[in-house]
């Protein structure tokens, strides 16, 4: 997977980088939380301050256009973004056996 950024606007007034995205990728369509870390291992900011907002793929194409916010603090980004925006990048937990939750 590649990322190429096309435009990085920094937004004083809300704390945070938003930015516009190209991502090259090979197979099935990557999933939100891969473009997430592999955005914030490149730019080396914290995963949990990444929101990405829309991913659109035209038919045919391994290339998707993404929109993403990346915030300064974790306070701020609770208080502007929408709570259905935080859940849909909310950072899955990792699943636990029955038999370790049992212990």
């Amino acid at each position: 997977m590649d990322i190429k950024i096309i435009k990085d606007k920094n937004n004083a007034l809300l704390n945070r980088r938003e930015m516009d995205l190209r991502v090259n990728f090979e197979g099935a369509t990557p999933s939100r939380n891969t473009v997430k870390a592999k955005l914030a291992a490149e730019l080396t900011v914290p995963v949990g301050l990444v929101v990405v907002q829309n991913m659109k793929n035209d038919f045919g194409k391994q290339e998707l256009n993404t929109y993403v916010k990346i915030y300064e603090d974790e306070a701020r980004m609770k208080q502007v973004e929408e709570a259905y925006v935080l859940e849909r990048n909310k950072i899955p937990e990792p699943e636990v056996a029955e038999s370790e939750a049992a212990e």
